[in-house]
Formats: C-alpha cells, sequence, structure tokens
C-alpha cells in the first residue's frame, strides 16, 4: 500500500506539467522583484518629484504615536521604532502599481503566447464530390450526368 503511494507521488513529481509549474514559479519569484524594483527606483521617484517632492515609501498616517517618541515622525522608519501605529498609504500604492505592472506583463505575455500558438483551424478545403440527387451516389463536383444512374444534374 505505501509502495504504490509513494510510486504515484513519484509519477506525479515527475510529470512535465510539475516540473514546468516549479520553474515558472521560480521564475515569477524573480520577475516579482523585479517589478518591485522598477515601481520603488524607477518609477516612484519620478512621481513624487512631480507631486511636490513625495516619498511614497514615507507618506502615512499616525493613528497612534508611539510610547518610545512623541510625533511628528519624518519617516515611517521612525515611526515604526517609535512603536507608532500607523496607516501606510504610500506602501499600498506602491504595491497597487506594482500589481499593475505584474498584471500588464502577464497579459502581454499570454498575448505573445496566444499569438504564437495558432489556434484557428485551417479552412476546410472545397468540396471535391456531390451526390447524384437521384441515385445517391458520389460524383465529382463538375459533373453534368451522373455516370451510375446516367440522370442529367443542374
Amino acid at each position: 500500500m505505501i509502495k504504490s503511494f509513494v510510486k504515484e507521488f513519484k509519477e506525479f513529481a515527475v510529470k512535465g506539467n510539475v516540473i514546468d509549474m516549479a520553474v515558472g514559479i521560480i521564475i515569477g519569484a524573480a520577475f516579482g522583484k523585479i517589478v518591485d524594483s522598477l515601481v520603488k527606483d524607477i518609477i516612484m521617484p519620478p512621481i513624487g518629484v512631480l507631486l511636490g517632492n513625495i516619498d511614497f515609501s514615507n507618506l502615512f498616517f499616525v493613528l497612534k504615536e508611539g510610547k518610545v517618541a512623541p510625533e511628528p515622525y519624518l519617516t515611517l522608519e521612525a515611526a515604526k521604532q517609535a512603536g507608532a501605529v500607523t496607516l501606510n498609504i504610500g506602501l499600498f500604492l506602491n504595491v497597487i502599481i506594482t500589481f499593475i505592472i505584474v498584471a500588464f506583463a502577464v497579459f502581454l505575455l499570454i498575448k505573445g503566447i496566444n499569438k504564437l500558438k495558432n489556434t484557428t483551424p485551417p479552412p476546410a478545403p472545397a468540396p471535391d464530390k456531390k451526390e447524384c440527387p437521384f441515385c445517391c451516389s458520389s460524383i465529382p463536383i463538375k459533373a453534368v450526368k451522373c455516370p451510375n444512374c446516367t440522370a442529367e444534374i443542374k
């Protein structure tokens, strides 16, 4: 019983789909880090400059002051070190923008894969035979007289 279970699991684990999925997860994790860096380090700084030198990673609201140090907190890290409870709007915006970029990249990837796949079936070939209405035998499409029953066909 255990041997059959182990054999079944082994067959499942070495199937191509499982290995493909594992490779996809590993590449996806690396891609996620690249996109996260793209958003934090490339996209958000210029947006912050355009909006009046706002650093989105430090865009937060204090819900409850920290016990270690009172407000004002210049950075989110300072608020966390003081033990303040914060609502981190900027980090949330970064995650939303990261998600949109990842979703768009996946959309483009799937669209490209679908374009490479020729999913449309080839057109059906034109018929080269027709049926005689009198004797129901198969005859060439251009025939005007049935060779079997000698009937004239319009």
